[in-house]
């Protein structure tokens, strides 16, 4: 496929503008140059930020009403240029164009569902007679967006991750900077002009396009930025929480999720699922499946019928409906997995299928007997590499899951619900599948993790929760009001 390079400009507070200096844009699956986006300079992010906090005072403004039809609006605009949305996210990212398609149709949703959650930001009556002394005080509480928002956005869901946090935003009466991932700016940039489109004032919502290095730390330590959004790896987060200072901060990190199979689970829908879980987006995803714990009386057969089946895997051509794995987010991504799982290998691993590479592409691998202090054990793989042990029960299967610094999503496949309890009270995680793997959401849940996950929850409902803050609200009346 020829794609003619595209000379794009960024979305500055509402004006599309370019610069002299420019980030080029590659498809990573022949390297071949899309686009030139603006290399944003500190001037640039500075000027954003003025006029986001002038913005803040249109949206805090704008009535329910009004954000709800915006919001709905660029979602109709989104719906009617489905295949446009689609083609961008698979040109510039990993995900194949059936992949693509699904994130669109997921994008929609996000947008939809942070309409209708700004009819719901409300508050509570409080008794304030609870207090002994405060027998003529009545009031309530209700919450206020808390200003400008910085956003900086990952590679591997390059709109639906952007709309959850530019939906909620705008939906709590916020204005937001997005910083999106410098290798996929293209689908950010199409959403911004979704709602451009759809009648946002100027000033609420920019998307700035350069290197972290240039213009990151601006977003990240300017005072008028109120809180922080992070989607991406673990070290980035540590050291954004180090220099945010006092402002809010919201992460999802990193992961190595685990999925759990007993003795008694449905190996066919536990296999189906553990497949798409860990090879969806070329295992570029952060809930993907990345250790599969097997109890021992089904562990040979699981291992056998799992890896033959990934093995049937067609890689390739992102464009194609055919295809279930793309190439990785480039070559240098690849080249990392490739050493990694070649390491374990030497150190005693046992390769089952995969373990070759093809510029950017990494095929599905699938290995057992990885050290356990092996990085593809203790680290996030973020790559189309799965990693299968025996476990004797559940409860070594739970020390197991927990034996590491990253606590997103799990998974258990089980009948045996007082298995299943018993998981859910002692795995550390942010969430847990029943007889589904980890890579299951939906985008009106909240999701987050624990540990070197990250911190609070996004889901549009709990994204809008950190993006507001209660102010309280008390009447003093007077001893004759009071009484009559």
């Amino acid at each position: 496929m020829t794609t003619q390079v595209k000379l794009q400009k960024m979305f500055l507070a509402g004006e599309w503008v370019s610069r002299s200096h420019t980030i080029d844009v590659f498809n990573p699956q022949n390297s071949e140059m899309i686009a030139s986006v603006p290399a944003a300079s500190r001037e640039d992010m500075l000027l954003t930020i003025e006029k986001a906090k002038k913005g803040t005072q249109m949206a805090s403004n704008m009535p329910a009403h009004q954000r709800m039809t915006i919001i709905h609006h660029a979602a109709d605009y989104i719906e009617a240029r489905r295949d446009r949305y689609a083609q961008t996210i698979a040109t510039e990212s990993s995900k194949t164009i059936r992949e693509a398609t699904g994130e669109v149709k997921r994008c929609i949703e996000t947008l939809r569902l942070s309409a209708e959650e700004a009819r719901r930001i409300t508050g509570e009556t409080i008794n304030f007679d609870q207090a002994e002394g405060s027998e003529h005080r009545v009031g309530y509480y209700y919450r206020f967006p808390i200003g400008v928002i910085g956003a900086i956005t990952p590679f591997n869901d390059p709109l639906n991750l952007v709309a959850h946090k530019v939906g909620p935003a705008i939906a709590a009466g916020n204005a937001i900077v997005v910083k999106p991932a410098s290798v996929t700016p293209l689908s950010a940039l199409l959403l911004a002009e979704a709602f451009e489109k759809a009648g946002l004032a100027k000033g609420i919502l920019s998307v700035v396009t350069g290197s972290g290095g240039e213009i990151g730390d601006t977003l990240i330590t300017h005072p008028d930025v109120k809180m922080i959004s992070f989607t991406g790896g673990l070290e980035t987060g540590r050291t954004i929480a180090h220099k945010a200072g006092l402002k809010k901060v919201s992460m999802e990190l990193g992961s190595n999720s685990p999925v759990i199979i007993l003795e008694d689970a449905d190996l066919d829908k536990a296999i189906e699922a553990c497949i798409s879980g860990g090879f969806s987006a070329a295992g570029q995803n952060c809930i993907g499946v990345q250790r599969i714990l097997v109890e021992t009386p089904v562990y040979e057969r699981f291992v056998e019928q799992y890896a033959q089946e990934v093995s049937r895997l067609t890689v390739g051509d992102k464009f194609s409906e055919w295809t279930d794995v793309g190439p990785m987010i480039n070559e240098q991504e690849a080249k990392r997995v490739e050493n990694w799982v070649n390491r374990a290998v030497y150190r005693g691993a046992t390769l089952l299928t995969g373990g070759r590479r093809e510029r950017a592409f990494y095929y599905p691998t699938v290995l057992t007997d990885v050290p356990k202090d092996a990085t593809l054990t203790r680290e996030e793989i973020f790559g189309p590499v799965v990693l299968i042990y025996p476990v004797p029960d559940l409860s070594h299967a739970v020390d197991l899951a927990n034996d590491v610094d990253y606590g997103l999503q799990a998974g258990i496949f089980t009948q045996n619900l007082d298995k299943v309890f018993r998981t859910i009270r002692t795995i550390d995680a942010g969430g847990i599948m029943i007889n589904d793997s980890s890579d299951y959401r939906i985008d009106g849940m909240p999701f987050g993790g624990v540990k070197g996950s990250g911190l609070g929850r996004e889901g549009v409902k709990y994204a809008i929760e950190a993006m507001t803050e209660p102010k309280v609200v008390c009447f003093n009346l007077n001893d004759r009001l009071a009484s009559e």
